[in-house]
């Protein structure tokens, strides 16, 4: 299968090629895309030297599959094109997550909506698939009425410059250029993406929107506040689920041990739990501190870390991929 990913020199791109080659995808023939300044430069995958290529020539190539990670504008301007080619496109930007004629999909919940006729597909944002990958099989039995998540994101989520940032920072050097409006080592931004006229961000409002979409139920209530923290390894939630129904913890555990994709860490006593550092690299969602609110009934708490290059974006658009392969819509 002739593969295309287009952003393939970028922070999330390179991950996409590695969980390729780490996942055995069958791909025939990779075409590595980027903007006109990096045409020429060389990616390396399964251990050769792969030229990159601008947009005009991956379209001419006509590759099965195209894995945009290259910014909401460039995916606005060119995903239709590459549909129009008969191109299926998994993009991973924002751009077309809350178009209402546009799947959005977290394989391991609703993968199954997926046509022939889907030649854009949308990949949620990273902080709402490893939550919603929680969430679901509990809304499944006992029907969440609302969630309130926090949470603690890493630099990776903005890009290699915010990376840079945080170990220029690090080593005393506060002079290259800035990112974030603020010194982001040894300090918490409450504030991803910019402010929206409700007073929350933009990502706090993905977070709330796409939840809905994904598991197909508007009646969620979803209220959250998103921060960035000087961590690595993969964003980290504390979320506090309301629901109709009443639970038992064990048979929550249960469920949760049982979840395609979920990895339980729930063994507080012995210092068992989630965190960026053990998650960093992994495809699965990590769940534990999961414990009932005893604040009011039928509630539950508990903390969610996941990946954000690798299931928050980079491995959940492969998963898209290998769906489409063997469901033969591509």
């Amino acid at each position: 299968m002739k593969i295309a990913v287009v952003g393939a020199t970028g922070l999330v791109g390179g991950e996409i090629l590695k969980v390729l080659e780490e996942r055995n995808f069958p791909v025939t023939e990779l075409l590595a895309v980027a903007s006109e300044r990096s045409v020429g430069k060389e990616i390396t995958f399964k251990g050769k030297q792969i030229k990159v290529i601008g947009f005009e020539d991956a379209i001419v190539a006509k590759p099965e599959i195209a894995i945009f990670s290259a910014g909401g504008g460039t995916s606005l301007e060119l995903a239709p094109r590459f549909a129009e080619a008969g191109i299926t496109v998994i993009d991973n930007s924002s751009a077309w997550r809350m178009d209402p004629t546009k799947k959005l999909v977290v394989p391991e919940i609703n993968a199954k909506e997926l046509t022939k006729e889907d030649k854009i597909i949308a990949n949620p944002n990273c902080s709402t698939i490893q939550m919603v990958v929680v969430l679901n099989p509990l809304h499944e039995k006992y029907k969440i009425k609302r969630v309130v998540v926090s949470t603690y994101q890493s630099v990776t989520g903005t890009g290699k410059a915010a990376v840079d940032q945080l170990f220029s920072e690090r080593a005393g050097d506060h002079s290259k250029g800035k990112v974030y409006p603020h010194q982001i080592d040894l300090n918490v931004l409450p504030h991803i993406d910019v402010f929206l006229d409700n007073g929350y961000t933009k990502e706090e409002m993905k977070m709330t929107n796409e939840t809905k979409k994904i598991m197909g139920d508007d009646s969620i209530a979803v209220t959250a506040t998103t921060v960035r923290i000087p961590t690595i390894g993969g964003h980290s939630e504390a979320v506090n689920i309301e629901f109709e129904n009443d639970f038992d913890l064990e048979e929550v555990r249960a469920i949760l041990s049982a979840a395609d994709g979920v990895i339980l860490q729930d063994d507080p006593k012995n210092a068992v739990y989630p965190m960026p550092l053990t998650a960093h690299g992994k495809d699965e969602t990590f769940v534990g501190r999961i414990r009932r609110d005893e604040s009011q009934p039928n509630t539950l708490n508990l903390w969610i870390v996941a990946d954000n290059l690798r299931k928050g974006a980079a491995t959940n658009t492969v998963q898209i991929a290998e769906f489409l392969l063997k469901n033969e819509l591509v």
